[in-house]
């Protein structure tokens, strides 16, 4: 279990070059079985989830060449097996899922793990995926401690509308459909970036795609795949993380931003806490025209209120972060998750620090902020951006404090330690057995 330490106080000055997003990044290397032919992946992170995937590969056979200190990922597939009496995908990882669907169309045949998971965020039932899988063909059959899927033939092209537009799913539906023969189309899809980012990757290795970031795509498959090289964007998450950071500590941080074309939502929810946010050249930078402050909204009998849902919503995963800033201003404002049901329990930590939070249900949370804090050891949950919310209160505030339980951070942000020591915060990682 490792911990983070931080003295904070010291306001973050300096820029940063993010690394690309995991939830693009997964299912680019999840779809890399499809084809038989070489890919070059520029710019992959040298995360935990990118390491448990690659060593899978090489399990089954394939040709892995990864240079950590440059992000370039060499892949062939050209000798790879699997053997669902012995091999086993990933465990701890919600990714794993999108292995499903190439090995459908290489071997027939899939196996998953029954506990496979990601970040307690509440529950999260692998149910719209087995749908996806029938309407392809595939055959669910429950064994001991795994799901086994299989599919005689080659699957079969569907028309299919998803009860919610999840992102996974969405990229299964994309999966399956590129190796079926003839036309699929998915309604309520999802649109994330990241999602258009995987579309990309698809389209760049010759699978036809059309309504990429619309809620309805449709997947013309059965053509031959073809290898190539394919260049990840900065990850979206991680410029809203250390703009933010550079908010909270009173600091001025500029990160490069190649797509500041999905940030306007985004720049709008840090203006309802005083924060500016400007692109300009490729990077993008936050300023406070001095301590954060809740703008008062029009209609001044109401919350200032920030509402996280599927894209094109304000991301969900970026709702821990403006909690953090809301602890900080002066002023109330009320967060809505309409996506998870377990992604606000861990508001408690946050009175350790001093700070008034009520969560009024599982689904919502109001800052009472502005309350001087003191530092504290708190205890994160098993969920990314609340270890790196915890860490942005304990940044903010003078003196020493300690977030138990932070591995989380270590899967989706590379150097994570090393890029907030450049930015002048003294912090280091301890570990306990």
């Amino acid at each position: 279990m490792s911990n983070l330490v931080v003295h904070g106080g010291t306001p973050l000055r300096g820029r940063i070059i993010p690394s690309a997003n995991k939830n693009a990044v997964l299912p680019v290397l999840c779809a890399t079985l499809l084809t038989n032919e070489p890919l070059r992946l520029l710019g992959v992170p040298d995360i935990t989830d990118v390491r448990k995937i690659l060593d899978i590969f090489r399990t089954l056979g394939s040709d892995v060449q990864m240079d950590h200190a440059t992000g370039t990922l060499d892949l062939h597939h050209h000798a790879t097996t699997f053997d669902a009496a012995h091999h086993r995908l990933p465990e701890e990882m919600r990714s794993s899922i999108m292995l499903v669907p190439p090995l459908l169309a290489r071997f027939g045949v899939a196996r998953l793990e029954d506990n496979v998971k990601g970040c307690t965020l509440g529950v999260r039932e692998i149910d719209p995926h087995v749908e996806v899988f029938h309407r392809f063909g595939g055959r669910v059959e429950r064994a001991e401690g795994s799901l086994l899927i299989r599919c005689e033939g080659r699957l079969q092209a569907n028309h299919h509308w998803l009860d919610y537009a999840s992102v996974t799913t969405t990229e299964n539906f994309v999966l399956c459909a590129a190796t079926a023969e003839g036309t699929s189309v998915l309604t309520n899809a999802a649109s994330e970036p990241h999602v258009q980012e995987f579309c990309r990757f698809m389209a760049l290795i010759g699978v036809r795609i059309e309504g990429m970031g619309t809620s309805r795509i449709t997947v013309h498959g059965g053509t031959q795949l073809r290898g190539g090289e394919f260049r990840f964007d900065e990850d979206f998450h991680e410029i809203t993380t250390f703009l933010a950071l550079g908010a909270i500590t009173g600091g001025d941080v500029v990160v490069k931003n190649s797509a500041p074309e999905n940030f306007p939502l985004i720049d709008r929810t840090f203006a309802k806490f005083g924060v500016t946010i400007t692109h300009e050249d490729g990077w993008s930078r936050a300023h406070c025209a001095g301590p954060l402050k809740v703008q008062t909204p029009f209609t001044s009998n109401v919350l200032t209120k920030v509402e996280a849902a599927p894209w094109p919503y304000f991301p969900v995963d970026l709702l821990p972060i403006f909690i953090a800033l809301g602890v900080r201003a002066q002023g109330n404002a009320l967060f809505w998750n309409k996506v998870y049901d377990g992604a606000l329990g861990w508001a408690g930590e946050l009175s350790k620090f001093g700070a008034h939070v009520f969560q009024s249900d599982p689904h919502r949370l109001v800052t009472f902020g502005g309350n001087p804090l003191t530092p504290a050891v708190v205890e994160s949950p098993y969920i990314i951006r609340v270890a790196i919310a915890l860490f942005m209160v304990a940044a903010s505030t003078p003196g020493r404090s300690e977030i138990r339980n932070a591995t989380p951070i270590r899967r989706a942000h590379p150097h994570f330690v090393e890029n907030l020591r450049s930015l002048g915060v003294q912090v280091e990682w301890t570990s306990e057995e």
